[in-house]
């Protein structure tokens, strides 16, 4: 399919842009302006089944009150996807009892593929409270990446895509219906299962066999996700200057070396990104064997992000926790949790947005831990990776490059997109750089990410027209000449990484 590039489009500044959306949000809460409902309390619970086929039994509970100018007919729930998370066993309750879903038409399934429709007999009047509850079961996902894993003796569940999320009318005026100021999660696992969530412990307790956790979300939290296993434990838990690792064997090596670098690139995205939320204290390395390279779904190394940590597979581990190779894999998975839990790209800035980012950031620890020479490093690296690639595969502008195209132009884009972020600093300066990226998650957390926010807020931090930069850079192919002059002083005297680093690159 031909995909015209688009040269990104630069809205009001962010603030600019935040105080209007809290201005109408206000008015809309205060006075009902169209249809719309409130969800007044809402809960979930997620239960691990053992057996030779696992499965994750998912219930969410809604108390929600018609707020809106009409009587609502039906509302819209957007669920996750059928084959990526192997959901089956849908069913629904209104008011404890059971209720039809059916689709919505053809036209609204065509934005929302997901979505069911729930319809109201009689329909659902003004101020009246119903208790809604959605239930179903994950069973052999074909994701098993960033989303979802669910093996024999652990499972994960990312920060979005696996909650039924309830649909405002449609109506230009409705507000989407957010989250309570309380949200209880609970997870149930076996006795012996570790479990990371997020939210604050509020408890747990024990059933027979089994184990409830439970924890508390805040309106203020980021959506929830889980992380559990049976683990043996290397790291102190209540050290707030160390590492933890979770993997099914002791490890077989001392993880010295690991425990610094990753440290050391967990202190350089906090203090250049800013912080993430208050619980995550400390990064968490866990081992998920059913992680498969969220690239290519194969075989052979692999690491993917979950908030205040990252999944390896047992693949990964065999490189050795203090190899070069591993802590690569652990600094761009951890460079997620800023670009792509805190904050995510939106689906039209693909590759670019998506993977430049966290590479961008492993730039950015390179040259604290080695200065600007291992910066230079870095850069010329990606500029080998680039040329390289170039010579086995069509190039097409990074603007319209995604995940899902073919390998060999996936290539071109995962060497040229941090060579792109790499030009936006040397233009902005570094200072202004972070700032402007600190800006972006601090104001924008929890919401999708485009190339106008970008540019905004990178305008704003160095008072710099950087519209040129963004235009050469995603609508063009090649590399500028004046930045690879900058950087191609010495890169024939030293030895190219291009097999390895694309190699490595894919495996992430």
């Amino acid at each position: 399919m031909n995909r015209a590039p688009q040269t990104p489009r630069i809205g009001a500044p962010l603030s600019v842009a935040l105080a209007a959306a809290l201005v109408l949000g206000t008015a809309a809460c205060s006075v009902p302006l169209a249809p719309g409902y409130r969800i007044v309390k809402e809960s979930r619970e997620v239960e691990f089944v053992p057996s030779d086929a696992p499965e994750l039994r998912v219930r969410s509970e809604f108390t929600m009150v018609n707020s809106g100018t009409t009587d609502l007919p039906f509302i819209d729930i957007n669920l996750p996807d059928k084959k990526e998370y192997g959901r089956e066993d849908l069913r629904a309750e209104v008011d404890g009892r059971e209720a039809a879903l059916a689709k919505p038409p053809a036209d609204y399934q065509e934005e929302m593929p997901n979505a069911v429709r729930l319809e109201f007999n009689p329909p659902w009047k003004q101020k009246e409270k119903h208790q809604l509850a959605i239930e179903y079961a994950f069973r052999s996902p074909e994701d098993s990446g960033t989303h979802i894993t669910l093996g024999a003796d652990s499972f994960h569940l990312g920060s979005r895509g696996w909650s039924p999320v309830p649909q405002p009318p449609k109506h230009f005026m409705s507000p989407f219906p957010s989250r309570p100021d309380k949200t209880e999660l609970d997870i149930r696992v076996p006795a012996d299962f570790l479990v990371l969530a997020r939210g604050t412990s509020s408890g747990k307790r024990k059933e027979g066999g089994e184990i409830v956790h439970r924890f508390r979300l805040r309106a203020s939290d980021l959506a929830p996700y889980v992380v559990g296993g049976r683990y043996d434990v290397t790291g102190e838990e209540r050290n707030a200057g160390s590492v933890v690792f979770w993997t099914r064997q002791p490890l077989k090596e001392n993880p010295a070396t690991a425990d610094e670098r990753i440290e050391a690139a967990w202190v350089t995205l906090t203090t250049d990104f800013g912080p993430l939320d208050k619980n995550i204290r400390l990064p968490h390395v866990v081992e998920s064997p059913e992680l498969r390279s969220h690239v290519e779904r194969g075989p052979g190394p692999a690491a993917a992000a979950f908030p205040g940590g990252a999944l390896v597979n047992p693949e990964a581990l065999a490189l050795g926790v203090n190899s070069d190779d591993f802590l690569e894999m652990i600094t761009h998975a951890l460079a997620h949790n800023w670009f792509g839990d805190e904050v995510y790209p939106s689906p039209n800035a693909g590759l670019g947005m998506g993977e430049g980012l966290p590479e961008y950031a492993t730039i950015v620890i390179d040259e604290s831990r080695n200065g600007a020479a291992g910066r230079k490093r870095r850069v010329e690296q990606y500029l080998h990776e680039y040329d390289d690639a170039v010579q086995h595969g069509k190039e097409e502008p990074l603007a319209v490059t995604m995940l899902y195209d073919p390998a060999a132009q996936r290539r071109i884009g995962l060497a040229k997109a941090p060579l792109f972020f790499a030009a936006l600093e040397d233009a902005c300066g570094q200072s202004a750089m972070q700032k402007g990226l600190a800006r972006v998650v601090a104001l924008l957390r929890g919401k999708e990410v485009g190339y106008d926010d970008l540019r905004a807020a990178l305008e704003q931090s160095s008072g710099k027209n950087l519209g040129e930069i963004f235009r050469v850079w995603l609508n063009q192919k090649g590399i500028p000449e004046d930045f690879r002059q900058r950087y191609e002083d010495n890169t024939a005297e030293e030895a190219s990484p291009t097999r390895d680093g694309t190699a490595k690159m894919e495996q992430r």
